[in-house]
């Protein structure tokens, strides 16, 4: 290869690396932006930047495996994510963590509209209950991904921002505080935006501890999906059948939100017989089990689960775990 044939390969080459990734930005630049938008004083913010440790292993559990090429990236299949959160430990705890917070779980709802199953099932795909909110230091996730993980940076670095804005809000010192290796926090694992936005005092004593106190994660969590719009007393999936493969095929192409009517995918080959309105705004959404693939009608309290978290797994793991905390809570106690 001559000289010039090889910069114009290593030029490429960059491009091609950082097509899809985020804008580099020093340490500096991010600290002078916290001077000018907020006020802090530049010193501050690289004193605690510079006590932060990059961390290899984060890079490790955020970059996603390596697909070979040609080939469709499948992921796991719901059946396998399904089988790590729907057991019978996960649910009889849940019914438990609902009969020691009842009285909490109840106010929640009542103030917020969202069910209480829907609350603990969060709070147990999460954190299993509050019995682990996460080992890493926050600020040093936060540092390696927003300077070192290019494919998200910006994102990363909006949050890290948000954690000095809620540590100087909050009296935290932010060299201290845990949490998961993404970032997020306490017993319903709130990134450090969603708790400035969402995070609540729902005890009363004028903090918003969602590390250690179950009232404030209960109401934090309720009051996060009542600003997505969850829709009390509506549904969240019902199960359908397809016309056949090229209609599935067809309603897998669609956007994963509900900006779709029923009418709308009925024409499109999905056979629902359920009692909902035609006009009702639903998403198509496809599962695989251990015998094919399953085929759901997701609702707009679907989607607002999937505000939480992204995945569809995640949305159908919260569901059918309410599903069954749910049942079992009713057959003991009421």
């Amino acid at each position: 290869m001559s000289k010039i044939n090889k910069y114009i390969f290593l030029g490429l080459l960059v491009f091609s690396i950082n097509a899809n990734a985020d804008k580099f930005v020093s340490i500096g630049d991010f600290a002078d932006q916290m001077v000018v938008k907020h006020g802090f004083e530049k010193s501050q913010i690289i004193s605690w930047i510079s006590q932060a440790k990059r961390k290899q292993n984060i890079i490790r559990l955020m970059t996603p495996p390596r697909r070979t090429p040609g080939k469709k990236r499948r992921g796991r299949p719901w059946y396998k994510y399904q089988g790590k959160f729907i057991t019978r430990n996960h649910i009889d705890n849940g019914v438990r963590y609902w009969r020691r917070n009842r009285h909490i779980l109840k106010r929640a709802e009542k103030k917020y509209g969202v069910p209480a199953e829907i609350i603990i099932a969060i709070i147990g795909v999460e954190t299993r209950y509050g019995r682990n909110k996460g080992g890493f230091r926050i600020i040093d996730a936060l540092k390696t991904l927003s300077f070192d993980y290019l494919r998200r940076a910006d994102f990363f670095r909006q949050e890290l921002e948000h954690f000095f804005l809620l540590a100087r809000e909050e009296g935290s010192n932010p060299l201290r505080l845990k949490g998961s290796y993404a970032g997020a926090f306490g017993i319903g694992q709130f990134m450090p935006s969603s708790y400035r936005n969402y995070a609540v005092d729902f005890n009363g004593d004028g903090r918003r501890d969602i590390w250690n106190n179950h009232a404030d994660a209960i109401g934090s969590v309720a009051n996060y999906f009542k600003e997505y719009g969850w829709q009390k007393g509506e549904p969240v999936m019902k199960a359908t059948q397809v016309r056949s493969s090229n209609a599935a095929e067809t309603l897998l192409g669609l956007k994963f939100e509900p900006r779709y009517t029923l009418a709308q995918l009925k024409r499109m080959g999905a056979r629902y017989n359920g009692n909902e309105s035609d006009d009702t705004k639903v998403m198509f959404v496809d599962l695989r089990t251990r015998m094919g693939t399953a085929y759901w009608i997701g609702f707009k309290n679907y989607y607002v689960i999937t505000r939480y978290n992204h995945s569809k797994h995640y949305a159908m793991a919260v569901y059918q775990l309410s599903q069954e905390i749910a049942r079992i809570y009713e057959e003991r106690y009421n």
